[in-house]
């Protein structure tokens, strides 16, 4: 073992002989312990109401002025957390917002759940997570525990974290404790929620394990415990590449089942009354969501450093990231069945979430349709019920409009209508109704019966 570090003995306690294993134990088994979550959005928030339900209190970290704002006078920012649930999290003290790090020695256990994107060259960006365990390594005091959640390629808790957080002396696993646990929120779906999610966790090693599990094993339904942060990194990637891999599947047998004049997901709903071997996946316009589009191309970039190739991946992607161009060409060629050349006319895209019923537009394939489609010289507007205006994408910059509202008069207006996002909000038959073209990406118009002729699928 290395030299005693200043004021903590050999055997891991400090000056007064006390264990910062031991202390931080008995602090988390009796709900005593402070959790700060750094990154309050579509994981953070849900995990820190996760806690607070519990009687735990949480100290939530953002560089977003607007959300601790929001947070402080008792509003929600997410569309599936009411303002009632903030104010709940915030009665009695359970839970408080702030922008200054400096905070962060007031945790016991810090959990990092940042975005992970990629850059311009498809490439894993990691200084969300770096910045994130800088501050926290600027106040970091024995008995803490972090916990990285951002998904991201294996190894990177062990060689990009722990290096940041054991620059000032602390040693892992003795003065600190260290462990990767992957999200595994899904915003939206009324069947799981954090608590009733199990928990995968990997520590650095016993002790990190042991304590990280302790904590989420107070909220969450179940812990699976794994050996290693590199397993837990890898599981979370290997759940993302196999629902990417699977909807590159029935994207490409959509491109073909379209040439030979069947209906994919008529084909889906026959193949899936199978009761074993199969699990449907649907196609769509193009992937969307923080997780299925980035975290498979982090796994294709790392193996690149051990001189192996990720073909099967690296052809799903190909695929998945050529379906909105798919789409955009269908278009074409409805518009030039009605004699309209995409340039000049109106095109509306009704969701810009990436998925049903959510206001998350994460990486949403409609910003890029929109993109598309203006490039050809189209006039493109939006509606999206759960999202009034767009925000600032990083890569769509220029597309900042507001959700347009829907009328009959608007609808018949338009030359094209383009279902990217199924949310419930809409009656389909309303919608095919009053428009003349409808191109569905989603077979949200499957139960229509009148107008089908108006109806293109994509």
């Amino acid at each position: 073992m290395s030299a005693k570090i200043e004021g903590t003995t050999r055997d891991g306690s400090d000056a007064t002989g006390q264990d910062h294993h031991s202390a931080l134990r008995a602090m988390i088994a009796e709900k005593r312990a402070k959790v700060g979550i750094i990154g309050l959005g579509y994981v953070g928030l849900p995990l820190a109401r996760a806690f607070t339900t519990k009687g735990i209190s949480v100290l939530g970290f953002d560089t977003d002025p607007n959300k601790i704002s929001k947070i402080g006078r008792g509003e929600s920012y997410i569309g599936h957390i009411g303002d009632d649930v903030i104010r709940s999290m915030r009665a009695e003290n359970r839970f408080d917002a702030t922008d200054d790090f400096r905070r962060l020695a007031e945790a016991d256990a810090i959990i990092i759940c940042v975005p992970t994107p990629l850059n311009e060259t498809r490439e894993p960006d990691l200084s969300y997570i770096i910045s994130s365990a800088q501050a926290i390594a600027e106040r970091l005091r024995p008995g803490q525990l972090v916990v990285l959640e951002s998904t991201t390629y294996p190894g990177t808790t062990r060689d990009v974290v722990l290096p940041i957080l054991a620059k000032g002396g602390l040693k892992a696993g003795t003065d600190f404790f260290l462990a990767f646990s992957p999200e595994r929120e899904d915003p939206g779906n009324p069947n799981f929620s954090a608590p009733t999610i199990p928990k995968v966790v990997g520590g650095l090693e016993p002790r990190s394990l042991e304590l990280a599990s302790m904590l989420y094993g107070q909220v969450v339904v179940r812990v699976e415990e794994v050996s290693s942060p590199e397993v837990a990194e890898a599981c979370k990637i290997l759940e993302n590449t196999y629902r990417a891999i699977n909807i590159a599947l029935v994207n490409e047998l959509k491109m073909l089942y379209d040439k030979m004049g069947i209906d994919v997901w008529e084909v889906i709903d026959a193949a899936k009354s199978k009761p074993f071997g199969f699990q449907a996946f649907y196609p769509g316009p193009g992937l969307g969501g923080h997780c299925i589009p980035i975290d498979p191309f982090y796994l294709t970039w790392i193996a690149r450093k051990f001189n192996s190739s990720t073909r099967f991946i690296e052809l799903a992607g190909e695929i998945n990231t050529s379906m909105p161009h798919y789409v955009v060409s269908k278009i074409g060629d409805a518009l030039n069945d009605k004699g309209k050349p995409i340039k000049g006319s109106k095109v509306t895209l009704l969701g810009m979430a990436y998925k049903k019923d959510v206001d998350d537009p994460r990486e949403s394939p409609g910003f890029e349709l929109m993109e598309l489609l203006m490039e050809k010289g189209a006039i493109v507007s939006y509606n999206d019920p759960h999202i009034p205006v767009l925000p600032l994408m990083r890569h769509y910059p220029k597309l900042r409009m507001a959700s347009q509202e829907l009328t009959p008069q608007y609808l018949a207006g338009q030359d094209c209508i383009l279902i990217a996002t199924d949310h419930s909000a809409y009656d389909w038959a309303w919608v095919v109704q009053h428009s003349s073209l409808i191109v569905d990406t989603r077979n949200a118009t499957k139960k229509v019966t009148v107008g089908r002729d108006k109806i293109v699928k994509a």
